[in-house]
């Protein structure tokens, strides 16, 4: 069985309870597989990043397998704006959707999700040629400048560190795992904090050495994180310096080269 998110941002959750913790979210477009079903909830696991959880039942459309397979093997169109609306061509009902969020088989601004049909009119997000990659993840990055933190979130109106660079990554078209922990096993390990270029990704732990968190290098000795939101701190070797306290916020653990050369 298979299902495709219909609606703006829905919360996928640890367990199959409202009350439950939100651990990450499903944009508009994003298809998955559904692992579990119960009276009120699906456990699902998305095609995206193989992340898994459980949403409501009533917050997801179905999909045939072959459409399910069409979605994976072909490359899909991302919208480009902070929000934008999507028109059901039936209903003549608009949805508001987010940045990121899939525009199923996009063509001549129309995508479809299954047996539902929209019309699109707002901007793309383009993918990058080799030559400039680092320069477009680090606009993708700006995207989300001073969105305001949530813990599991993934839109501009709310989204956590690794969300964001999860989401950064997406906007330029290339996949990365949903938690920091499992993006630090992503990339080539670099021996001094000098050597990191814009677009690399800094991960940083706490007492224990579990890792925690997860920013985007920048230019200048910047890195850009969310923490409290999305915003850009000083950085050095020791860590994640907090110019408005005046202390360093975040342990520095390690950093990766995700991109190559």
């Amino acid at each position: 069985m298979y299902g495709i998110c219909h609606l703006s941002v829905v919360p996928v959750r640890a367990e199959a309870a409202d009350q439950s913790e939100m651990i990450s979210q499903l944009l508009f477009g994003e298809h998955f597989t559904i692992l579990e079903t119960t009276k009120k909830w699906i456990k699902i696991e998305n095609a995206w990043d193989n992340y898994q959880g459980w949403i409501s039942a009533k917050q997801f459309v179905s999909i045939d397998k072959t459409f399910f397979d069409t979605l994976n093997n072909t490359p899909q169109k991302l919208a480009g704006d902070l929000v934008q609306l999507v028109n059901n061509k039936s209903s003549r009902e608009n949805i508001a959707i987010v940045l990121g969020s899939v525009l199923p088989m996009w063509q001549n601004n129309s995508l479809t999700l299954g047996q539902l049909n929209y019309s699109f009119d707002g901007n793309l997000q383009e993918t990058y040629s080799n030559q400039n990659k680092r320069n477009a993840l680090i606009e993708a990055a700006f995207m989300y400048l001073n969105s305001p933190y949530l813990w599991g979130g993934k839109s501009p109106f709310g989204i956590d560190c690794s969300g964001f660079t999860q989401m950064a990554f997406k906007l330029c078209h290339i996949k990365l795992p949903r938690d920091a922990w499992q993006q630090a096993q992503h990339g080539e390990a670099l021996s001094f904090v000098e050597e990191a270029l814009p677009g690399d990704l800094a991960f940083f732990d706490n007492e224990e050495g579990k890792i925690i968190h997860v920013g985007i290098v920048l230019r200048n000795n910047k890195i850009i994180h969310a923490s409290g939101m999305v915003r850009i701190d000083s950085f050095d070797h020791q860590g994640i310096y907090h110019e408005e306290s005046k202390v360093y916020s975040h342990n520095l653990r390690i950093i990766k080269n995700v991109l190559g050369a």
